[in-house]
């Protein structure tokens, strides 16, 4: 692959639909920590997972006891394991590399979203957002779940717990979904409920810890921490987006919040947790369609935490807003008419996924601009051609000039070609596990083996009408020849089953033009018949030229 040389200057967001991805009805999306393999959940119960490098499917992850559309995927930390979480209330722990199952657990409520544990390479806990119940803590190994409290009301000096039309019973509750989500580390989970209140929850000890509301108080749809846990980001029902600044420390959070409720005992209840949470997070910006007034689809960040994307949720149309984090819209990308239901920004690249209603995943990159100048600061652009006379000695292997200083490098030493090294910008202390970067994927034919079949059956129609064959001769030049560069074989077989086409090659079509230039020997006339040719599945029939004496 060519190295593009871009302007470093130019803005680091994409631009324009730079491919797509076609594999069934596909649902939700999300990309390892590196961004090399996107894993894509289906319609269908299956999860696919495509290496990003080459678009190519590399696995494909299908469980016989689960045929309902996936509602989320999820990662592990060093990408060795994938979460999902379907339609018919079940989540499902799989082994990438193995292709194999390690658990499924049936939930009382159908799970929205489900988030792995992010404090371990192997992690036994998840976090999951049912569709009428409190989000809850699931033990994957025993099955276990513990429901998060969603309001400051079930929190009392006593430690009992009043019944809240937020918790499930028996799985059965009027309450709208609830947002949540771990922090960096996964020490505290962040709870965005429907009075438009974000609490601050140790699931350790299931204790709120601190409380901060939302300005106009409406219910929180999304929330989303940055991938360096220093922001923020909520989506609300008034259409606003809402950036915060975690003002607590990443590794020491449960720590910093101890101290903080130590050093404002002189405050009780609701007001005590307001101000610690103003000690946790401040409000950083609003980010709004003053014009439109449009409600957002799937907002998240950008790999560096530089840039905030959301999708119009209009339906019948695929829009995508870009904003900095000074909250100033960039850029508005519009692809097709078709709704947006799932985004996601790439780790690492300038590039966002989206999918559609339709089942297709659309890739923006940017429409980069070649600048040598940039790439190399003494390289000057010609704006036209100009005289140039090289010294004497410019192109010797020794100039006069200048001789060439030697390489300190030693030609005898091994390089190392297979070693990673750890990229400080991913790489923790604590990742004992090595981590899934890439996996082996299997080439796939552009023509299956059946149309490999006509291919060849139509090859020899046309040969037998070109050579100088008994057949051809007796059908006499002067007849009505078969155009076989518009035959419904091609345009119909072709047009639907495979993406590409054959065209005939020029030394057919210059012995069909002298055939029709030629006079007629024959004083025979044969008439042509057209009749079905059934394809051998016996799903299609196409109309081939068989040729018949009467």
């Amino acid at each position: 692959m060519n190295a593009q040389i871009i302007d470093p200057l130019q803005g680091d967001f994409p631009e324009v639909i730079e491919e797509y991805l076609e594999h069934g009805c596909m649902k939700c999306i999300a990309f390892n920590r590196r961004g090399t393999l996107l894993a894509v959940g289906c319609n269908d119960g299956s999860c696919v997972i495509w290496d990003f490098e080459t678009r190519g499917i590399a696995k494909e992850l299908r469980d016989n006891d689960c045929s309902s559309p996936i509602t989320s995927v999820c990662w592990s930390k060093c990408g060795n394991r994938i979460l999902i979480s379907a339609a018919d209330k079940s989540l499902l722990l799989w082994d990438v590399m193995s292709g194999k199952r390690i658990t499924r657990i049936v939930l009382q409520q159908t799970p929205l979203h489900a988030r792995l544990y992010p404090g371990s390479s192997k992690p036994s806990l998840c976090l999951a957002c049912p569709l009428s119940c409190a989000p809850m803590i699931v033990d994957l190994n025993t099955g276990n779940t513990t429901s998060l409290k969603v309001s400051v009301l079930e929190v009392s000096n006593n430690g009992a717990t009043p019944a809240s039309r937020n918790k499930c019973a028996d799985g059965i509750t009027s309450f709208s979904p609830t947002a949540a989500c771990f922090s960096k580390n996964g020490n505290l989970v962040y709870v965005g409920n429907s009075k438009g209140e974000i609490l601050i929850i140790n699931h350790i000890d299931n204790e709120v810890r601190a409380m901060v509301p939302i300005p106009g108080g409406s219910v929180v749809k999304n929330i989303v921490f940055s991938r360096n846990g220093k922001y923020l980001l909520t989506n609300s029902n008034d259409r606003i987006i809402r950036i915060y600044e975690n003002l607590l420390p990443l590794k020491d959070e449960v720590r910093a919040l101890d101290d903080l409720n130590e050093n404002l005992n002189d405050l009780e209840g609701v007001e005590k947790l307001k101000a610690v949470g103003s000690k946790c997070l401040t409000l950083f910006r609003e980010l709004q369609d003053l014009i439109t007034k449009v409600h957002w689809k799937a907002p998240c960040f950008s790999g560096d935490g530089e840039w905030v994307v959301g999708g119009s949720a209009s339906k019948g149309e695929h829009k995508i807003y870009i904003w900095d984090r000074v909250g100033r819209l960039v850029k508005i990308l519009e692809g097709p008419k078709e709704a947006i239901i799932d985004l996601a920004w790439h780790p690492v690249r300038p590039i966002v996924v989206s999918v559609s209603l339709n089942g297709i995943v659309y890739i923006w990159a940017k429409d980069y601009t070649e600048n040598w100048s940039a790439f190399a600061p003494d390289f000057k652009e010609l704006e036209e051609n100009e005289e140039y006379v090289e010294r004497e000695d410019e192109f010797d292997l020794i100039p006069e000039t200048g001789k060439l200083k030697e390489s300190d490098v030693n030609e005898d030493d091994e390089v190392d070609i297979v070693t990673v090294e750890k990229d400080p910008g991913f790489s923790d202390s604590d990742m004992s596990e090595e981590e899934l970067c890439f996996l082996p994927a299997t080439p796939t034919c552009d023509v299956p083996e059946q149309m490999d079949k006509f291919i060849e059956s139509s090859s020899k129609l046309v040969d037998s009408n070109n050579s100088g064959s008994p057949l051809s001769e007796e059908a006499g030049p002067n007849e009505h020849t078969t155009n076989h560069n518009l035959s419904p074989l091609e345009d119909d077989a072709w047009g639907t089953r495979a993406k590409r086409k054959r065209k005939p090659s020029e030394k057919v079509l210059e012995l069909q033009a002298e055939k029709l230039k030629k006079p007629s020997k024959s004083s025979k006339a044969s008439k042509f018949k057209t009749k079905p040719v059934v394809d051998e599945d016996g799903s299609n029939g196409f109309y081939g030229d068989e040729f018949s004496d009467e």
